[in-house]
């Protein structure tokens, strides 16, 4: 199953309530903090919901 690694590159002052849990949800407390998914339809909509607020990478 292939991987992908989300890094949290901006704060989440400022931003609604459900984007606050979307990024918890991932795991990510800090900026700069990373987490390691499977890569599957509920992380990718996840991450959708938050994208301006993460980076992600293809993991080999």
């Amino acid at each position: 199953m292939a991987q992908i690694k989300v890094t949290l590159i901006k704060s989440t002052i400022g931003c609604l309530e459900n984007q606050k849990a979307n990024v918890a949800a991932l795991g990510l407390k800090k900026i700069g903090a990373s987490k390691i998914h499977e890569d599957n339809d509920v992380i990718r909509g996840m991450i959708f919901k938050v994208n301006h607020l993460v980076k992600v990478e293809e993991v080999k």
